[in-house]
């Protein structure tokens, strides 16, 4: 499990200072990722200690942001996987001015959709996108809270590719290294804060 280390910040820390805003302060591994019980071969990282520290939490968007906007001078929207990219995305979409999409499991989307089936590592699952959330063309940032396998952050990008959008970057606080997620993305870009074997 995850624990928030101590992070005293009652304004945003001066750029320069790196160190102050390293993600390792943010969180660290006081036991680190575990396995779910409920769903073999599955792997959790709890990152409610940070969702309830607000100065942690702002920090984290901060972090997030400073990188989006230092790599693409130009984002459309940001789409968040269901559900706990939902909690990620929008303050982001809102420091950078930009709307946020939704890419959720089947069935919870309104109107016309664009779905498709992926593997997970303990069976099949699927997911939507409205049919008009983006526009052919329009740069695309996916987020999310953890990268194990990657097979959702996979299927999010082929939605996006059959909306013709085009896939900036896939994002995440967390990735899990030994599961090896990273490689299923293959040309598309990805950036994760933390890094966990």
């Amino acid at each position: 499990m995850l624990f928030l280390a101590e992070l005293m910040v009652s304004e945003r820390p001066d750029p320069a200072s790196e160190e102050e805003r390293s993600p390792q302060l943010l969180l660290h591994p006081a036991g680190g990722c575990e396995g779910t019980g409920g769903n073999p071969g599955s792997s959790s990282c709890d990152i409610s200690p940070l969702l309830k520290d607000p100065a942690a939490f702002r920090t984290l968007i901060d972090l997030l942001e400073d990188h989006l906007r230092a790599s693409f001078p130009k984002i459309d929207f940001i789409a968040g996987l269901d559900s706990r990219g939902f909690l990620i995305g929008p303050p982001l979409a809102q420091r950078l001015g930009i709307g946020f999409v939704l890419i959720r499991k089947k069935g919870k989307l309104p109107g016309p959709t664009e779905s498709v089936s992926y593997a997970l590592e303990y069976g099949k699952a699927e997911l939507e996108i409205q049919s008009d959330a983006v526009e052919p063309g329009q740069k695309v940032v996916i987020v999310d809270d953890l990268l194990a396998t990657g097979g959702t952050m996979c299927a999010a990008c082929e939605l996006m590719k059959r909306l013709k959008a085009e896939v900036l970057e896939c994002l995440v606080i967390i990735e899990l290294k030994l599961l090896k997620g990273s490689e299923k993305l293959k040309s598309i870009p990805f950036y994760s804060l933390l890094q966990y074997d």
